[in-house]
């Protein structure tokens, strides 16, 4: 059972921190890679254009975390809140391959426009094991 929401809350600022990647750099900036090489600075975030829809789920996600919050402290039945949980997971994972498919199309984008495919298939494939929690190998010689 439910009892009334309070008032409106003020919505919480979400921050993620990324490690630098080769292509993460944000639009007009030039960083170095590992090798000295300069990242292509007129790259953008490819998920700038989803932008809008990442924001309302991350909200969703954030009253997500509120709702379970309630249920334990209303000590809900833990089942219940195990189902949330497994609800937030999900929700959360859909953001990441939300962003993760995006970084890969810009990632082929930029591999076919400057003909360097090597250097962006590593770069894909890291950020492939990093979202999934694997190790991050060496790039192959």
């Amino acid at each position: 059972m439910r009892g009334p929401r309070p008032g409106p809350r003020p919505e919480p600022r979400v921050a993620v921190a990324q490690p630098p990647t080769l292509l993460g750099s944000p639009a007009g900036a030039s960083e170095a890679t590992a090798d000295g090489s300069d990242i292509d600075p007129t790259f953008r975030h490819s998920y700038s254009r989803d932008q809008a829809v990442v924001i309302r789920r991350l909200r969703r996600i954030a009253g997500q975390v509120r709702g379970i919050e309630r249920m334990i402290e209303r000590r809900e039945y833990c089942v219940d809140i195990l189902q949330q949980t497994a609800a937030l997971r999900a929700a959360v994972d859909s953001v990441a391959l939300l962003i993760l498919e995006d970084h890969i199309q810009g990632c082929i984008r930029t591999a076919a426009k400057q003909g360097d495919p090597d250097r962006y298939i590593e770069e894909v494939l890291d950020v492939v094991r990093r979202t999934l929690g694997k190790p991050v190998h060496n790039p192959r010689p």
